[in-house]
């Protein structure tokens, strides 16, 4: 018989004990202490209850936990002496079929981990949607994770055994995250559509980005919504409402990625409505609102190097002289549209009425480690970061590497390690603040040559304007006495000047409402990352919901992660948050 949340809230302390026994590897203490805070609301806030209690406990309790977990494929697999829970686990990724290489590869990363950690590696093997890695994938993570630092290595793992006692708790009362499962799933078929061979690449117009759009359109079709493809490739799905006085709420993101990115940025937040707008129309559940769900075509400007323009062409603000534009092979952003299908005279009819709209609401990957550093799977968001870039060109003197006395130079590079050293110093200095120096170049250097020019990028952002304008007076300022004390003549061009967009406080206590029933305490947050909400911010009010982001936050990368219980959880608080949506 399967097990009730009803009855781990209602049996006595012991019964919870006993019932959760398997769920923490030979550790009883975790359910005994959980079974003090019951009742719980949901099988969410159980879980964050039980990783609560391993927060809350010393770090020999925590290393005990973690030495109870047996090796990846070790002694106690091979003498089968598992725990019928890592039995079945081990088994699912086929780790008892492993080859003599395969096997040999684990044994000496076990070693050389153990020697290193004091402790064995672990991993969730049924990976973040349940059906488990494949051995290649564990030899990989393994193989890259053994570089760590200690702590940081220790915090994974204990990430990763809230993973497994997730998933064993889901087989023990019969949990399926479908929606979660379902997002997930899609992801992973238009993540296999990429410009290139190895890894996701999907920039403006190219072949897989419009099969990308085509696939969106007839999920959104399927869901019950009326999609259409816009003039600028937006994959634009309405959920009409039955009221004749029925404005629109506004929900999406961004479909394009950067190079070699990873398969939820962006995408999470229009596959996810999808799936909430396909929940409800199976219900025939409508809402006194028209939702729409918008794919936006290109936010990353990775092709054309311009961003946000889908969101732009949506709020009325696309620059038509971008449709000149070229790319790297010669390639015009007008004829790419044209070759697409789509009539760029159209574009400027795209624009929404502000009177028309509720407000748009984006649900996003974080792209970073607070969420996962706090055991949560959402976060609201209470500002998008604005950002300020700059081209900086450097020119000082080439001259002999042999020759030139050190107090004689005139070095470009030695004036760029400095301007660095000082972004690094100042951007210290508030909690939103961040910058970043991410191109840095020695045109035509050689080694026995005293750099002569220097070229560098300069990327400041912050929560707030006020916070970033006033760091990055300080910055140039410096910048303009560490060239003039090394006798460097500096050129600066400013590419990006973004305003921060505030979130709405009336969308974000709704947001927080949603969370909260949902049994999970709401956490507010920073978006350092620009989002198309930012865009739409300018004729609306915003709001975004955060997912966790695995993998130690990282975004950008192939190795972006998301489980379908943090998508799940998610889902359901965007599906509470519609039906319980009030208009300001």
């Amino acid at each position: 018989m399967t097990t009730t949340l009803d009855f781990l809230n209602q049996c006595s302390a012991a019964a919870f004990a006993e019932t959760l026994h398997g769920i923490y590897e030979h550790s009883p203490w975790i359910p005994q202490r959980a079974a003090e805070q019951r009742p719980f609301v949901s099988l969410a806030a159980l879980k964050l209850q039980l990783q609560t209690t391993v927060r809350n406990a010393s770090r020999d309790e925590q290393l005990g936990l973690i030495r109870a977990h047996p090796e990846l494929a070790g002694k106690a697999t091979v003498a089968g002496k598992l725990t019928s829970e890592s039995s079945g686990e081990q088994a699912k990724a086929g780790l008892h079929l492993c080859s003599a290489e395969e096997f040999a590869a684990l044994q000496k990363l076990n070693a050389d981990y153990n020697a290193k950690f004091g402790f064995p590696f672990i991993l969730a093997v049924k990976g973040p949607d349940g059906n488990g890695y494949s051995r290649q994938a564990i030899i990989a993570t393994f193989s890259r994770r053994v570089k760590n630092r200690v702590d940081d290595e220790m915090a994974e793992n204990l990430r990763q055994i809230h993973r497994i006692a997730e998933l064993r708790l889901n087989d023990l009362l019969g949990h399926v995250p479908q929606l979660g499962n379902t997002i997930i799933a899609w992801s992973e078929i238009i993540g296999a559509w990429s410009d290139d061979a190895d890894g996701l690449t999907c920039a403006y117009m190219t072949a897989a980005h419009r099969k990308t759009a085509a696939q969106l359109l007839a999920w959104m079709q399927e869901a019950g919504m009326q999609a259409h493809i816009d003039a600028v490739g937006n994959v634009v799905g309405r959920y009409l409402s039955d009221r004749s006085d029925a404005k629109t709420l506004m929900t999406g993101s961004h479909y394009d990625t950067v190079c070699n990115g990873g398969k939820y940025d962006g995408r999470e937040g229009i596959l996810l409505p999808i799936a909430a707008v396909k929940h409800l129309h199976e219900r025939g559940e409508k809402l006194p609102f028209h939702l729409e769900i918008v794919g936006f075509a290109e936010e990353e400007g990775v092709r054309f190097k311009s961003t946000f323009l889908g969101s732009n062409a949506i709020i009325g603000q696309f620059d038509l002289g971008l449709l000149d534009k070229l790319d790297v092979d010669g390639i015009g952003m007008r004829d790419a549209l044209h070759g697409a299908g789509r009539d760029v005279a159209q574009i400027p009819a795209i624009a929404r009425k502000p009177e028309d709209l509720l407000g748009f609401v984006e649900v996003h990957i974080e792209q970073g480690p607070v969420l996962l550093e706090r055991d949560l799977p959402v976060g609201i968001v209470t500002s998008i970061a604005g950002a300020c870039r700059y081209l900086l060109e450097l020119t000082g003197v080439a001259s002999h590497a042999g020759t030139t006395p050190m107090t004689m130079r005139k070095d470009a590079a030695a004036a760029a390690a400095e301007i660095i050293l000082c972004v690094e110093r100042r951007c210290a200095q508030a909690p939103s603040l961040v910058g970043t120096v991410g191109q840095l170049q020695v045109p035509q250097g050689s080694v026995n040559v005293v750099p002569g020019s220097c070229r560098l990028s300069l990327d400041i952002r912050a929560a707030d304007d006020a916070t970033r304008d006033a760091a990055l007076g300080d910055i140039l300022r410096e910048i303009e006495a560490i060239c003039l004390r090394r006798q460097i003549d500096v050129r600066l061009e400013k590419t990006v000047a973004a305003p921060a967009a505030p979130c709405a406080p009336w969308l974000m206590q709704q947001l927080n409402d949603a969370t909260a029933r949902a049994g999970i305490p709401p956490f507010e947050l920073p978006s350092g990352a620009g989002h198309d909400a930012m865009t739409m911010a300018r004729i609306t009010d915003v709001a975004m919901l955060f997912t966790r982001c695995g993998n130690g936050g990282i975004s950008h990368n192939p190795l972006e992660v998301m489980t379908a219980d943090d998508a799940e959880i998610s889902a359901q608080i965007f599906l509470d948050f519609l039906r319980q949506f009030k208009p300001a």
